[in-house]
């Protein structure tokens, strides 16, 4: 564990580093596309990492000077299937982005969906032994917090404090300086899969890229989707991919519960390929000009025309009615919201102030999905966009770009973890059992 303490904060200089430079690459990989912006920052006279706790140290400003996605290949459930074919789809997105740019880039911040995703909730206290808080007492705070045994072959993506106390004065984001006896943290701790990370490590390595930083896409998709009170008073994004649905609480601007869905707009071309046995493609038409999940008096009479080339003129011709569509894509659509709404059930996320639900991603698209989403998940469900970013293309304003977007903020405003601290050595977190995720209900 303390080798990837010490690999996070190699990525974080490097990203430092990179900015420091002027420009980094952002890369999205995803089920369905690849996706990578070149960023430039402001001049490295005007950047400074900016000292603070909290959801903006580091502020920065930037604009997207290069774009490019391509069809994803070789990446299945948010993860990488297969080597070769994912390496050449990120190769050409990389290409691309940096021809439109005209400058080359070696460093990138790569986000991506699966590698079954945990969350923890834990807590440290400890004395203060000066009355003034320092950077040291934060360290050694964070230090106390007793992360859980998550077992073999997981490693920590994200480990960030979302609540300080000092005393009985809970909800600090920022303690330092603050005079009081004893220093609390509550830190939100997301693990995932070892082997999901090293494959996507490997195919980075063998594209000539360094990673200088990588994030949850679930978290990333939240951070470009919730507007600033949707952050603070609480929310739920889910962000539906094509792989993978991707699910983030925020609450105090804070990310503190993440989970991902095996399930995506794939699967819902899948049932539509194996419905009206049509090839796959022709399916993704179908369900991205057709498609729908709730069905009118009108959809009985509309016809669909397959229109794939089999060569068979009969079976390439047929007709479908759009009713018959809705009929197969709703249950599969039914399934995801189920299985979302159980993952936030589990998560303790009626216990927030604020239930509000924001749906992104590509897949959240279908007409009709807002409501039968509220119907399942709750009442308050809006869809979302991501925010817009100065110099980014038109073509990647939409829903599907959420989490492209969201890692070029957590790239320019990273939120500060655990390996931005000194943490003593000898003091590396103590191991114990495993705590509710609803340690949230109690903290706030």
């Amino acid at each position: 564990m303390t080798d990837l303490y010490q690999a996070q904060r190699t990525m974080r200089n490097m990203r430092r580093a990179a900015m420091q430079r002027g420009v980094i690459a952002i890369l999205d990989v995803g089920t369905s596309k690849v996706a990578c912006l070149v960023l430039r920052f402001d001049g490295p006279d005007k950047f400074r990492e900016a000292d603070g706790v909290g959801p903006m140290a580091g502020q920065s400003s930037f604009r997207v000077i290069g774009a490019a996605t391509t069809r994803s290949r070789g990446v299945r459930f948010g993860e990488i299937d297969a080597m070769h074919e994912t390496e050449r789809a990120i190769r050409t997105a990389v290409q691309a982005a940096q021809k439109m740019a005209r400058v080359r880039v070696d460093h990138v911040i790569a986000c991506f969906a699966g590698a079954e995703p945990r969350s923890y909730g834990l807590a440290g206290e400890v004395p203060l032994h000066d009355s003034v808080v320092t950077e040291q007492d934060v360290a050694r705070v964070l230090a106390a917090c007793e992360v859980p045994d998550f077992g073999e072959g997981r490693e920590v993506l994200h480990a960030q404090p979302v609540n300080f106390a000092l005393d009985h004065r809970s909800g600090l984001g920022d303690p330092r300086g603050q005079i009081g006896n004893r220093l609390a943290c509550d830190m939100h701790l997301l693990t995932v899969e070892t082997s999901v990370i090293q494959n996507l490590l490997y195919c980075l390595k063998r594209c000539d890229l360094e990673l200088a930083g990588l994030a949850s896409a679930a978290y990333v998709a939240g951070m470009a989707s919730l507007v600033e009170d949707e952050q603070e008073l609480g929310a739920a994004c889910i962000d539906m991919g094509g792989g993978a649905t991707g699910i983030s609480i925020f609450i105090k601007k804070h990310m503190i519960y993440a989970d991902n869905v095996r399930m995506g707009g794939d699967h819902i071309a899948s049932d539509i390929s194996k419905g009206l046995q049509v090839p796959l493609a022709v399916a993704e038409r179908i369900k991205t000009f057709y498609g729908g999940v709730v069905a009118t008096g009108m959809d009985d009479r509309e016809m669909i025309e397959i229109g794939a080339d089999s060569g068979d003129w009969d079976k390439d011709r047929r007709t479908v009615s759009r009713t018959e569509l809705i009929g197969i894509m709703r249950p599969r659509v039914e399934e995801i919201l189920e299985e979302v709404r159980a993952r936030l059930d589990a998560a303790g996320f009626d216990h927030l102030p604020s239930q509000q639900i924001v749906l992104t991603g590509g897949g959240s698209q279908i007409p009709g999905l807002d409501g039968l989403a509220a119907r399942i998940l709750g009442q308050q469900v809006r869809l979302g966009r991501p925010l817009r970013v100065q110099g980014l293309p038109q073509a990647a304003t939409g829903p599907g770009f959420a989490s492209t977007v969201g890692l070029a903020l957590f790239a320019a405003h990273p939120q500060d973890e655990w390996w931005d601290f000194e943490i003593p050595a000898d003091r590396y977190p103590a191991r114990s059992l495993k705590r509710a995720v609803r340690w949230f209900k109690d903290n706030w």
